[in-house]
């Protein structure tokens, strides 16, 4: 993404310049991610701020200067309110906040005690506190996109991509300039995201495998640059199948996370509720490979089926059927 939209408007879109981008990209997200004491500064300090900067222009801008007016008629899959939510929730998911998330907080909880914290209920409170900044911060960069994409119904073709629209508007409102400043944006965002990413699962699987830290950085950056080189398109090809079958796993997990202090044994309702969730999830990644005729149809006649949401009734009752069992189990 970041080379796509960033850079390939100025080197052009092919392998050798995608090739030599990469190594410098993953070169640097190395760099940074083998220094994790220092992300804080090298991250917080540096890069943050200037992202900020780029995105507060981008969004006020929106607003201030609209590229045209609101369509009247929306695209078929947002022609209810109810597809309008399944589409938005499913797109927005797959952005990766969510996952990111999941892992992320183990970045947030490094930089506070390498700020000195050490106080296991400060790390909470300090995590919530990074949490209620960067869900701020990203519904603010989420609500300029929808104005920007809401407003540009009548300058863009029905069905333009995300990344068309940003493009038409900044070369129409910025010029060559605005050109230079949506490729900060994204080389910015992208890098931000890369390090987090490549942090947050070394410092796992260094735990997990008992390699060292820096050795897992190096192989992860390495193995993260050959993959980039398949191109954005063919990424997305593989990406989504595996976005969509991991989708109800996260957002069960997510659920169950917030809700465990009302469980008395975790385990007997983490894991049905989780089994319940994965085998929806493949069910939807088979689907979205491609291969949904061998799906039964009974799973395509669940409520929510036909917007992506055929998992929710299911993984919900067997939650509310798990709880229920679980605090019976429990009491005396």
């Amino acid at each position: 993404m970041s080379f796509e939209v960033g850079m390939a408007p100025f080197t052009g879109n092919t392998p050798q310049a995608l090739l030599i981008f990469t190594i410098a990209y993953f070169a640097l997200v190395m760099v940074l991610s083998l220094f994790p004491g220092k992300l804080m500064d090298n991250i917080g300090k540096i890069i943050t701020p200037a992202l900020i900067v780029v995105l507060a222009i981008l969004g006020i801008a929106a607003f201030v200067a609209p590229a045209g007016e609101i369509v009247a008629t929306p695209a078929a899959e947002y022609a209810s309110a109810g597809k309008a939510l399944a589409q938005g929730f499913l797109q927005g998911y797959q952005t990766m906040d969510a996952l990111a998330s999941l892992v992320f907080g183990i970045i947030i909880v490094a930089a506070i005690k390498a700020a000195g914290v050490t106080d296991t209920r400060l790390h909470t409170r300090y995590t919530i506190y990074a949490g209620l900044i960067a869900a701020t911060g990203l519904g603010l960069v989420y609500v300029s996109l929808v104005y920007l994409g809401g407003m540009s119904g009548t300058v863009v073709e029905a069905g333009a991509s995300g990344v068309n629209i940003l493009n038409h508007y900044v070369d129409s409102t910025f010029g060559t300039a605005g050109i230079f400043l949506l490729a900060a944006v994204i080389l910015l965002a992208c890098l931000t995201t890369g390090v987090g990413l490549v942090s947050s699962c070394s410092a796992y699987f260094s735990e997990l495998l008992g390699i060292p830290y820096r050795t897992v950085v190096v192989i992860m950056s390495v193995f993260s640059a050959a993959v980039a080189n398949q191109g954005l398109a063919q990424l997305i090809a593989v990406a989504v199948p595996v976005l969509v079958g991991i989708y109800p796993v996260a957002m069960a997990l997510i659920a169950l996370g917030l809700m465990s202090k009302l469980f008395r044994h975790k385990a007997r309702v983490f894991i049905p509720v989780m089994g319940v969730a994965l085998v929806f999830g493949i069910v939807d990644a088979i689907k979205a490979a491609g291969f949904g005729s061998l799906i039964p149809a009974v799973l395509d006649s669940l409520p929510g089926s036909a917007l992506g949401l055929g998992w929710l009734l299911p993984v919900t009752a067997v939650l509310v059927v798990a709880t229920v069992a679980d605090r019976a189990r429990a009491a005396p």
